[in-house]
């Protein structure tokens, strides 16, 4: 039986794990971190650390997988970037698993240069949720010390990478969502934000409900559009019966 190989990241790469290891489909998992390995289930493959393009190639050459899934997140374009081009080069077929979007209400801009300007224009407080990737572009930000509140993944070394770029520490939020409206709303009175900064990751991502705290709050809030994907993708229904059909077909 040949194996398939995951890479995960997300909430539905995790799902897409726990479907394997319950309907008996060969999987490896590859995540980006020990946490991300951490939360996958028994009876799968893990691989862990960041890989790039060249080093994917060589891990697909190496074990020669059925299909290749691209589950990471909407956002992590260099990562799809990499995984798409080592399976053009190594001939494995490749398949991405999308997050259904939702619509996007209120300002929206398609980059973080196109946001940082829009702030630019205000002296408003601001609470980022963009993630840990993000803070140095913030740092462009006219008095991005005193105006902006960070909510982030618990780390040490982002914590760290946060003080060395400047971010006053009292205005750090550290902690792991999901986060219901009610959190939302008291992040944002916390910060005193009169703008919310985030991105468009869907219902899984907790956009629902930072869009109805901001409405709550009557405060701006603005969304950093997904990049454009130009391959066609497959939501989790879809996949999961892909993967029940190789599997019938004794393609995996």
């Amino acid at each position: 039986m040949d194996k398939i190989l995951i890479f995960a990241g997300t909430t539905e790469g995790r799902e897409l794990a726990e479907f394997c290891a319950d309907n008996g489909i060969a999987a490896d998992v590859s995540t980006a971190t020990a946490y991300g390995a951490s939360l996958l289930p028994e009876g799968i493959g893990l691989l862990s650390g960041r890989l790039d393009a060249e080093e994917i190639c060589i891990l697909l050459r190496a074990r020669q997988y059925a299909v290749v899934i691209d589950a990471t997140h909407p956002y992590a374009k260099d990562a799809t970037a990499n995984i798409r081009a080592a399976c053009l080069q190594t001939g494995i077929p490749y398949r991405r698993l999308l997050r259904r979007p939702l619509p996007v209400t209120g300002e929206s801009v398609d980059s973080l240069n196109e946001m940082i300007g829009l702030l630019n224009r205000s002296d408003d407080m601001i609470l980022s949720t963009l993630g840990s990737k993000s803070i140095a572009e913030l740092t462009k930000v006219q008095r991005f010390c005193d105006r902006i509140w960070l909510r982030l993944l618990p780390s040490d070394s982002v914590s760290a990478e946060c003080v060395r770029l400047g971010f006053d520490p009292a205005k750090l939020i550290f902690e792991k969502g999901p986060f219901s409206t009610e959190q939302n709303l008291e992040h944002i009175r916390l910060s005193g934000a009169k703008i919310l900064l985030t991105k468009e990751s869907g219902s899984i991502g907790g956009y629902p409900k930072k869009e109805k705290a901001s409405k709550i709050a009557q405060i701006r809030m603005i969304t950093l559009r997904r990049p454009l994907e130009t391959a066609d993708g497959y939501d989790e229904v879809d996949m999961k019966k892909l993967l029940l059909s190789m599997k019938e077909k004794h393609m995996l």
